[in-house]
């Protein structure tokens, strides 16, 4: 089955969005029980980390942990975003840096200016949407992003866009309220597909579609921890309490130039394989044998493999044992933690 398709449906009584290309699982949502990245607080602040530079906060949801703060007293009232899932018993991961996003357009009111998705190359295209920008945003303070799905979209609908997030932030930051109150709730799955998955895909809503479009059949295969590989091989994806351990096997064949291919086999598909999984953190992965003087290429290809990811992830680097570590922010809900 060729194309895109993005299928919104429910699971197991929970709302949940498939993204199939070319008939494989290419990206998972699904709603959790915990607060929703994008979710916007009046927080209270706690008690300072000492040596973390962290404060403690309290949040309607329960205790939330702020990185790199200064100056702010315990008591003093904040506004705060979820930027990830927490891992289980630790606080909710926020920031102070809000933003407001939709299909369109990203409002930020900490980084003032108009910018473009470098994405958009084409400098009349360019020329006309700066010019919607301005517009949009005259007379406000905050900045604004215009993101690649405006490329050739309807100026109306982007000016709608920049309106209402426009609108949020200015009704965000007008709030006088004093005691810890969740002011904006984090978009659930099906808005989340059609803010993100913008490329050009068959849509279906209708109920069943899990079933119909093979879903349900990918989710079985993403909940074990096997990923076969293209060419042979296989990858174990295996969720610790402290990172996620991943292992490239070759099978049958342990030559250098089959651990090679399976190497870098296992760089295009990891990306895909942690998404379908909601997996982030520490990951770890134990290549298959294969000589140093390919290590460079395989980093290259990984690199390549997770630029157009969803997730911010950085390539931390080898480690002396031979293993290749990457640090993936928590912005999905474990599958293994909702799908039971």
């Amino acid at each position: 089955m060729k194309g895109r398709t993005i299928v919104l449906d429910h699971i197991q009584g929970r709302e949940a969005a498939a993204l199939m290309v070319d008939g494989l699982l290419d990206d998972f949502l699904i709603a959790g029980d915990a607060p929703t990245p994008g979710t916007i607080y009046r927080a209270r602040a706690e008690r300072p980390v000492k040596g973390q530079g962290g404060m403690f906060l309290s949040t309607p949801d329960g205790p939330a942990f702020l990185r790199q703060v200064s100056g702010l007293a315990p008591g003093a009232r904040i506004l705060v975003q979820v930027s990830g899932y927490a891992e289980p018993g630790k606080a909710i991961p926020v920031t102070a840096k809000l933003l407001f996003k939709s299909r369109c357009a990203i409002v930020t009111p900490d980084a003032p200016g108009l910018n473009l998705s470098r994405r958009i190359r084409d400098e009349a295209e360019r020329d006309r949407l700066l010019e919607i920008a301005h517009e949009g945003m005259a007379g406000s303070a905050f900045g604004l992003i215009l993101r690649s799905s405006c490329a050739e979209a309807d100026a109306d609908e982007i000016a709608e866009d920049i309106a209402a997030m426009r609108e949020q932030a200015q009704q965000v930051f007008a709030d006088e309220g004093q005691e810890a109150e969740t002011l904006i709730d984090g978009d659930g799955p099906h808005v989340l597909a059609w803010r993100d998955w913008t490329d050009p895909a068959e849509v279906v809503t209708e109920p069943g579609g899990f079933q119909e479009h093979g879903v349900l059949d990918a989710l079985d295969q993403a909940r074990g921890i096997s990923e076969p590989l293209p060419g042979g091989g296989v990858i174990y994806i295996q969720p610790t309490r402290a990172l996620v351990a991943v292992d490239v096997n070759t099978g049958t064949d342990t030559t250098l130039a089959a651990g090679q291919k399976a190497n870098f086999a296992c760089a295009k598909v990891l990306p895909r394989a942690l998404r379908v999984r909601g997996l982030g953190g520490q990951i770890t992965i134990d290549l298959a044998p294969m000589a140093k003087k390919d290590r460079r290429g395989f980093e290259a290809a990984l690199r390549a493999s997770f630029k157009s990811d969803s997730e911010e992830t950085t390539l931390a680097g080898w480690t002396p044992s031979g293993h290749f570590e990457l640090h993936r922010k928590r912005g999905r809900i474990p599958l293994e933690d909702v799908l039971k």
